[in-house]
């Protein structure tokens, strides 16, 4: 996450000199929580957090849980993730629904906080899990607020309730008090109001936002912040608690460039639980708030979790059970892969996926480098081939590779490269499939993929290894399990060769599919 790249930067180099010692001494846990509270104060985050922070991280990397652990700096490293879940609020908090609808949901925040896109993030969210969500328009001071929401909540396929034209025309608490009636009466199930917001805090704004609260009775207020505001963010917070209060914090703009840390400082400092957090621009860039995740992130040790839930929500259970019985049975085309390509872009930035991944942050040049256009190419250069070539790439000779090129706006190189990559990539899953180690260009075989007890090794021309046992009877009897564990001869996924999956195959197909 681009907001607290800095800080994950400094912590993760301050953790990597802490490895290189074998046993922790006093003066080594004070020169870490030293640098700790250096990359906290540089990210913008509160003293008084910071102070509160790195003293239980000091207190208990001298205590006995450290001294006594066998690797010390990990240890440490488990201190510091633990208190920054503290810090961030220790649970996730979801949305508490009203037993009798609708439920009420006040939105508060300065102006260019985030307020209406995140309405209309909220509503596309809560749609997908079956509610029926109104948007009532209640900023009308801003100047063209209520147009802003009409254009999201076209973009959600939400419902709106838009009486005023705004502009400075209109009173907001009737608007609001109305859009709850109006709710009700078209049974919806949550009604979400757009607040106005000011360019800083002042009297008006909470005099007017503390009316509607009044005036509606919300289920949920929720405080939307910037996270690019910096130390303003915690003063920011506390007025509104004084002014309005609010049940819960949503951060917005997480995927934007600035240190951000003052945003940690807000669960801390008010007490209030973060709820939402929004990475992006696009209408589904909204995610639950799980602190455990995002200290995860912070510390670089990845968000698999997070990574797996995108996976479900993109890909079709029945879909990858296909797709999983065509791996076993070698019967994988490009047709299958463009497929594949498909469902991985609804998954949204390749980049952010690659980020979640454990230790991802020391490759921070590489994913920059990474151009997500590739995946487009890709997707062109299949497109320009005709149905039975993408079944068989064995098909496309010189002059058809050069057709594929011209069609796709890509040069011959790149299509041979692709089918390149595709054989090789074949080759692995199917590797992969009968439980035996892929061996990845450049790298050799890959460590612990195998199933147990499952051999990648073969002889020259063709040989079984065979084994070596000096037991002539246990020889005789392995020699044999071999034999008949042979796996199918092919060149290739849908290229000759098939064979149907045994149980055991597609059992080990479907866990690459995270199906159990």
């Amino acid at each position: 996450m681009a907001t607290f790249g800095t800080l994950s930067d400094r912590l993760t180099e301050t953790f990597r000199n802490l490895r290189t010692k074998g046993k922790l001494s006093a003066s080594d846990v004070d020169g870490t929580v030293r640098e700790i509270r250096r990359a906290l104060l540089d990210a913008d985050v509160a003293l008084p957090v910071v102070k509160d922070f790195t003293a239980k991280v000091r207190e208990r990397a001298l205590g006995d849980e450290v001294n006594k652990a066998l690797n010390p700096a990990q240890q440490v490293v488990q201190i510091v993730n633990e208190e920054l879940i503290a810090i961030l609020g220790g649970e996730q908090r979801r949305l508490e629904f009203a037993k009798n609808p609708p439920t009420v949901i006040m939105l508060a925040g300065l102006q260019g906080s985030g307020k209406t896109t995140f309405a209309g993030k909220l509503a596309k969210q809560l749609q997908g899990e079956g509610h029926t969500p109104l948007l009532v328009a209640a900023d009308l001071q801003r100047p063209n607020a209520v147009t802003q929401l009409q254009v999201v909540a076209e973009q959600a396929g939400a419902t709106i309730y838009a009486p005023e034209p705004g502009n400075g025309v209109g009173d907001p608490v009737r608007v609001s008090r109305d859009g709850v009636e109006h709710a009700r009466r078209q049974l919806h199930d949550v009604v979400i109001i757009d607040t106005a917001g000011r360019l800083g805090v002042d009297a008006e704004l909470m005099k007017q936002a503390a009316d509607i609260r009044r005036a509606v009775d919300p289920d949920e207020v929720l405080f939307v912040i910037d996270a690019m505001i910096g130390q303003d963010a915690v003063n920011t917070a506390k007025a509104f608690q004084d002014g309005v209060d609010f049940t819960g914090v949503v951060l917005s703009k997480l995927d934007g460039d600035a240190r951000g840390g003052a945003a940690l400082s807000v669960a801390s400092v008010t007490g209030r639980p973060i709820m939402f957090a929004s990475t992006g621009e696009g209408l589904d860039d909204l995610e639950p708030f799980h602190p455990d995740r995002m200290a995860s992130r912070i510390l670089d040790l990845g968000d698999i979790l997070t990574l797996i839930e995108q996976a479900q929500q993109a890909f079709d259970e029945e879909e990858a059970m296909k797709m999983a019985e065509k791996l076993a049975t070698e019967t994988f085309t490009l047709e299958d892969f463009l497929d594949q390509m498909q469902q991985l872009k609804k998954m949204g930035s390749m980049k952010k996926m690659l980020g979640m991944l454990p230790g991802m942050g020391q490759m921070k040049q590489q994913l920059d480098d990474f151009d997500e256009r590739e995946i487009d190419r890709t997707e062109a250069i299949i497109r320009s081939m005709t149905p039975a070539e993408r079944r068989n790439p064995k098909v496309l000779n010189g002059s058809r590779r050069l057709r594929i090129a011209r069609g796709s706006g890509m040069t011959v190189t790149d299509v041979n490269q692709l089918v390149q990559r595709f054989e090789q990539a074949a080759k692995m899953m199917k590797t992969v499939a009968r439980g035996g180690t892929p061996n990845i260009p450049g790298m050799g075989p890959v460590p612990g993929m195998g199933r147990p007890g499952a051999s990648s090794k073969r002889g020259k021309k063709g040989k079984s290894a065979g084994s070596r046992s000096g037991n002539p009877a246990r020889r005789a009897a392995e020699n044999a399990g071999l034999g008949t564990n042979q796996a199918p001869t092919g060149s290739g996924f849908g290229l000759g060769g098939q064979k149907a999956p045994t149980e055991d195959d597609l059992a080990e197909i479907q866990k690459l599919f995270g199906k159990s």
